[in-house]
Formats: structure tokens, sequence, C-alpha cells
């Protein structure tokens, strides 16, 4: 097959629409179930690549949860504890396959952003990765392979309108990419950068030490902003994505934008948040909002108008500053990346505060000197990798 016939573009007003191959070539995709449209796609060839790279770059299972052609989360198939497994909401399903828990990480990262999303796995996608999905609101996945019992409950949801994707693990594109953009065709060589640790071997802070569990964080930090729409930053934390800014004017927005969601993941793990009881009806995207909103900055406002009735079962205490606060100084040894150079050093201000000890980043700003200095007031090892990582 050569050409697969869309729905429609963008929007609906936009036909028609087409994916397709030049030449003799064959697409490298088959769809099993389902009929994915242009943006479904955009996800799942930008998340595909990174599922490879961060499998290429670690050994382990990958998975990403794509929205608009960014990631929303991104991890590999590290153990979960106790926990991530009742924050992600998988404390049910008992011992979870590699690629189950890499799923789970990068659905559980920023769920309020995941939903609706469009899933790549590295792997042949097992019963226990589609377990997870099934009891989740996605449009879509890719993988090089499906088993067949987990093919059949991709399948069946949706009432059979879930889109699912096989892409073959060996195909390679031209060295050559090109897009069209008011009529005129941009034309540029792909980024086949590899990212690896020799990329860390520059640290230009005082602090030199950067562990093999950092090292692990940062490169998938570097592999998640190479597929993340730029400008992008990048907090990492035991083997997956805790908070992605994408798409930023500014560096500090990006930076900002991250942390915030790197400290919701944390927050959602403080015992006051693991404590709520919530109504047995429920549903699993009403519970996340609700704790979105009970660790936010307006719950006073919500316990005034008294919509935690219908929600809790209990009424829940406030969540004080002070104790948010409190519990965010325990968030330590966090990664972060950055696609292009800190030109302030606001943002590893910003950072510090959500537990940021180890950064990689381009280097080469004018105020470099400054940034350095911020990170030795707080202890941080930085890596200067001489790479920039925009992705348009």
């Amino acid at each position: 097959m050569k050409e697969l016939e869309l729905k429609y573009g963008c929007n609906p007003n936009q036909k028609p629409s087409r994916i397709f191959m030049r030449g003799e070539r064959e697409l490298p995709i088959q769809v099993l179930s389902g009929k994915p449209g242009y943006i479904n796609f955009l996800d799942a060839f930008n998340g595909w690549q990174l599922v490879r790279e961060l499998k290429q770059a670690t050994g382990l299972p990958a998975a990403a949860s794509f929205k608009h052609v960014s990631p929303a989360g991104a991890a590999v198939g590290l153990p979960l504890d106790e926990t991530l497994a009742k924050i992600y909401w998988v404390e049910d399903m008992g011992e979870l396959s590699p690629l189950a828990c890499a799923y789970a990480r990068a659905r559980g990262a920023d769920r309020m952003s995941s939903f609706g999303d469009f899933i790549s796995l590295s792997d042949v996608c097992d019963v226990d990765t589609a377990r997870i999905i099934k009891r989740e609101v996605s449009d879509g996945v890719i993988a090089p392979g499906y088993e067949p019992e987990a093919f059949e409950i991709l399948k069946s949801k949706k009432n059979g309108n879930y889109n699912v994707i096989q892409i073959d693990p060996d195909y390679v594109p031209d060295p050559i990419e090109r897009k069209q953009v008011f009529g005129i065709v941009f034309e540029q060589g792909r980024n086949e950068l590899k990212i690896d640790s020799e990329l860390l071997s520059k640290v230009v802070t005082e602090n030199k030490e950067i562990p093999e569990d950092a090292k692990r964080d940062l490169l998938i930090s570097l592999i998640t902003l190479k597929y993340t729409q730029s400008n992008s930053v990048c907090y990492a934390k035991g083997g997956q994505a805790i908070g992605i800014g994408a798409g930023q004017q500014s560096r500090v927005h990006c930076t900002r934008l991250a942390g915030n969601k790197a400290d919701n993941w944390f927050l959602r793990q403080a015992p006051q948040v693991l404590n709520l009881q919530f109504v047995d009806s429920i549903r699993r995207a009403d519970r996340d909002n609700a704790i979105d909103v009970y660790i936010g900055d307006d719950y006073m406002d919500v316990l005034a108008d008294g919509i935690w009735e219908n929600t809790f079962k209990v009424k829940p205490p406030v969540f004080t500053k002070e104790e948010k606060r409190a519990w965010l100084d325990q968030m330590k040894d966090v990664s972060l990346g950055s696609d292009a150079f800190f030109p302030f050093g606001d943002n590893i201000d910003r950072a510090y505060k959500s537990g940021v000890k180890y950064i990689a980043q381009p280097g080469g700003s004018v105020r470099d000197d400054n940034v350095i200095e911020t990170c030795n007031k707080y202890g941080m090892s930085m890596a200067f990798t001489g790479i920039r990582l925009f992705h348009h």
C-alpha cells in the first residue's frame, strides 16, 4: 500500500487528505483497526521515533503518550512502587510487564494532558499493556506488533473503532525530509543525531558528579525533547519524564510550565492526596480533575461552592500552601534537559524549586557564566551537550 486516504486534515474543512509514499516504496504501516486521522498519524510517527530511540539508548521497553504532536509523557519500563501504582490507577492490576510499566508511567506523568492521547510503544504490545490502554480515554496506539489476545482487547475498544496501527520496525526513512508551508517546499536532512552518554561528558559546574541513574534520566529528557515542539524543557526522574513544557516562545515559561507539571506529579504522591476518599461512582477523568483542583490554588473556592459533595465521600482538609511547599522540598535529584541554551539564571532558580540537581543543555549563551554560577550556588551538576534539539 502506497497511499492511505484520511477523513480530513488537521480540521474538518481541510480536504482532501492522505498519507502516501513517493516512488516505489510502500507505506511502513498497517491499520489493523479504526480509521486514524491526520493528527493521529503525526502523533504516531513522532511517538514511534521517540520510543524507538529510548529503547536504543537505555535497552528498556519504552512508551510515549502524545497529544497534538508533543509528548505529554515518555518513560522506560522500570517497575512501579506501591505509590506510583496508586497514582497511576494501576494498583489493582497486579505485577505488570516492563512495557505496561512504561506506559503507566508515560500516561501517569501528566494525566490531564494525556486524556485522549495517541500511544507509542517500542515493543510488541502485550496483554498487560492492552489492559491499561483499554481502561483509558485514548485515540489509538502504534507498535511494531500485537499479541493476539492484546489485539482482541484493543479491537473491542470504542465499539471496534479504536485506532490500532502496526509499524514495520525495520523501516528506514529517506535521509532528506520535506514539507510544504504556504505552497512552498521546505527541505532538510533528517535529525539523525544520536543521543547517548557521550553528550554528558562536558560538565562545566563545580559539581562534576552525575550518577548513572541521572545520566539515564538526562538521556530520557533529551530524547523526549527531540520530538517535542520547541521551545521545550523536560524534567525527568526515575526513568520517566515528569514535566514537559512544549511550544513556548520564552524559555523561562517552558521551565515554569514543565516545573509546575513536575510539582503536580510529586504532589499527587503526598499523603493528603493518597488519602482522598472518592465517591464510588466517580469516573477516572473526573477523579484526575478533582485531584488537580485539590492540589491547585483554587481549592478554597471549590469548598465554598460545595462542589466537593459530588466528588468525595468525606470533605477533604485543605492542603495548605505551607504543607505543599514542605512536601515539594522533599523532591530531590531531578534531571532537566533543554532543547536550546538557557539565556538567564532565572531558569535555574525555577528548576531548583522542583528538585533539579542535574542539567543537560547545549550551552553557548553569552550569559553561560551567569547560568553556571547559578548552578554552583545550588550545588547542581550541568553538562553542556553542544547540540540543539529544535523540533517544528
